[in-house]
């Protein structure tokens, strides 16, 4: 399954995206914890960590959002991990 990162995620992950092969029907849960278990190098002093982002973060499977982090996953299925952000 295809993660992207961005803005603070994408900063924290160190990249734009990367793959995770887990199998079909994994969950949103399952995936994200494969992802915080990739060993990435520490963050610049008073840069949030990775998995502090993504406990904030709002996500999308295939652009839509998700609402049910358990429901089951297809092996093809892109999850863009969007951090909160200011704006107006």
């Amino acid at each position: 399954m295809l993660v992207r990162y961005f803005a603070a995620a994408r900063a924290a992950a160190g990249v734009e995206e990367e793959i995770h092969p887990l199998p079909e029907g994994s969950s949103l849960e399952a995936l994200l914890e494969a992802a915080l278990a990739v060993e990435r190098p520490l963050p610049p002093d008073g840069t949030p960590t990775l998995a502090r982002i993504v406990a904030r973060s709002s996500f999308l499977r295939n652009e839509i959002a998700v609402r049910d982090p358990s429901a089951p996953l297809g092996a093809e299925d892109v999850i863009d991990v969007l951090p909160p952000f200011a704006g107006g």
